[in-house]
């Protein structure tokens, strides 16, 4: 007996072994590209493998570039069609890269503008802005301005320190990232400016703040500045809105900000909101129906192993595509995470390394249709990640359904559970889609293998108003007979009472 127990021990040691080793294995697609680790989480927030999403298809290096100085601390990145803008903030200038395809050419270098302006070079530039008329708008930090130019590099306009009172006039003006609206208003973030959008009229007025965030301090806190002096409460930094790190515009002019001020306890219970929807008034209207916030890693506090350094997700940068799913770039962890409309987690990858879909130092995300670009600050390149035949039947399913193609959008999601069966989203999409087709009994059994409820109670809902209707008739003619039954037997008795008192 302890011989048969001893070998068959031996035995599954060496099961796990090869397991581990086939898991730890990264698998070479037929396309000849290197898959990396894809997961999501499942509804307790566990990790689930996935098939990946992404693959790497180019490297934008300063060797690939052809460029004679290399690049140094890169910052920003930005793209406009189908040209790619590197914010070379080292070397205080600009690379524009034109993309054909899988082609990629150095077709400009931006280091100063012509006009009247002095000095008319940049200073460690930190983000570029470029609209569909080619018109540039350039964070040139280190000389405390924004500068507005058209696209053969003529100034139109600067944008500098507010006069206004609202801005702290003993602070220098270090504007860090921008974007800009169909309009020509210019919304900024600037270094130690706290709170929230810098906004800018076309004409270079400064119009005031959107979006600061909300004051968040301790009850010790809150005791202290009661009973601290004028002069104490000045010097309190931490009652001070959040401050936002990134920002960038989806396709209906909402702006999305990330920040990483925050306490890690505040990120499970939803308080944290490390990424942030606003609308024009600053008011956060970004949706989170999913399983869990929208926070990044769910286990930096379960010392998992896929982990590699420690602590809660911080987010650099976020770049939201055209169909309204957005991806958010986590400095920590240095993994992209995508979640849809409703705050659902697609899937996470990535990792701290050098190898293809690795990275470094990341510092922007930006997207060029479904490919994602990642700008790596250490590095000092720009990895472009393309979608798998998977991710793309994520994508159409989900575009589907918006579309109205509810059953187009249900066969899609089939596709997608071929290849992965675990994934609750390809249910919870089926389900959504007969929803919409008034199949509610069979949305039902979707949403109850995904555990949704919130979309099972829905379906149910109509399900039983559906039932009620089919099935009426004979629910009438059971409360009829349950109510007649009992009065005529009680007549009955009534008659037989009086017949047999006679």
């Amino acid at each position: 007996m302890n011989r048969m127990v001893s070998r068959l021990c031996a035995c599954l040691v060496a099961f796990s072994l090869f397991a581990a080793l086939c898991g730890g294995m990264v698998a070479r697609a037929a396309d000849g590209f290197d898959y990396n680790y894809t997961y999501t989480y499942d509804y307790w927030g566990d990790e689930r493998q996935s098939p990946d999403a992404y693959r790497t298809s180019a490297m934008l290096s300063s060797v690939s570039l052809g460029l004679e100085t290399p690049m140094r601390t890169p910052r920003g990145l930005t793209v406009s069609g189908n040209d790619i803008y590197i914010v070379d903030t080292g070397n205080n200038r600009i690379l524009q890269v034109a993309r054909d395809g899988e082609n990629f050419t150095l077709t400009r270098v931006i280091s100063e503008i012509s006009g009247d302006i002095t000095p008319n070079t940049l200073s460690a530039p930190q983000d570029v802005f470029v609209m569909a008329d080619g018109t540039l708008f350039i964070a040139d930090t280190n000389n405390n301005r924004i500068l507005k130019a058209d696209r053969n590099l003529n100034l139109l306009s600067v944008f500098t320190r507010p006069t206004d009172a609202t801005f702290d006039q003993s602070m220098a003006f270090l504007p860090t990232k921008l974007v800009c609206d169909t309009t020509g208003r210019v919304f900024c973030l600037a270094q130690n400016v706290n709170r929230g959008l810098m906004k800018y009229e076309a004409d270079g007025t400064f119009t005031g703040f959107i979006g600061a965030s909300e004051v968040k301090y301790t009850w010790y806190e809150l005791v202290w500045r009661l009973l601290s002096t004028k002069e104490q409460r000045a010097q309190q930094a931490s009652f001070v809105p959040t401050e936002y790190n990134n920002i960038a515009l989806d396709s209906e002019g909402f702006f999305f900000v990330t920040t990483q001020t925050f306490d890690s306890n505040e990120l499970t219970s939803g308080a944290a909101k490390p990424v942030r929807r606003l609308n024009a008034i600053g008011t956060n209207i970004l949706i989170e129906n999913g399983t869990s916030h929208v926070i990044g890693d769910l286990q930096w506090a379960r010392g998992d192993k896929n982990i590699t350094n420690s602590g809660p997700s911080k987010f650099v940068d976020v770049t939201v595509l055209d169909n309204d799913i957005y991806s958010v770039m986590d400095k920590t962890h240095n993994r992209i995470f995508t979640y849809d409309k409703q705050g659902n987690l697609l899937w996470a990858f990535g990792g701290v390394g050098n190898m293809d879909g690795y990275f470094l130092n990341p510092v922007a995300l930006e997207h060029q249709g479904y490919d994602l670009l990642v700008l790596d600050s250490q590095d000092c390149c720009v990895t472009v990640l393309t979608p798998t035949e998977y991710g793309k039947l994520v994508y159409k399913a989900t575009e589907q359904y918006h579309a109205g193609e509810y059953a187009a959008s249900a066969d899609t999601w089939r596709e997608v559970m071929k290849r992965n069966g675990n994934y609750d989203l390809a249910y919870i999409g089926i389900g959504r889609a007969l929803l919409q087709q008034k199949q509610f009994k069979e949305a039902c059994d979707y949403f109850a293998m995904a555990r949704d409820s919130r979309n099972y109670s829905e379906a149910f809902r109509y399900y039983r108003s559906e039932w009620v209707e089919q099935n009426i008739g004979w629910i009438f003619g059971i409360v009829a007979v349950l109510l007649v039954v009992p009065m005529v037997i009680g007549h009955i008795r009534k008659i037989k009472w009086e017949v047999d008192n006679a």
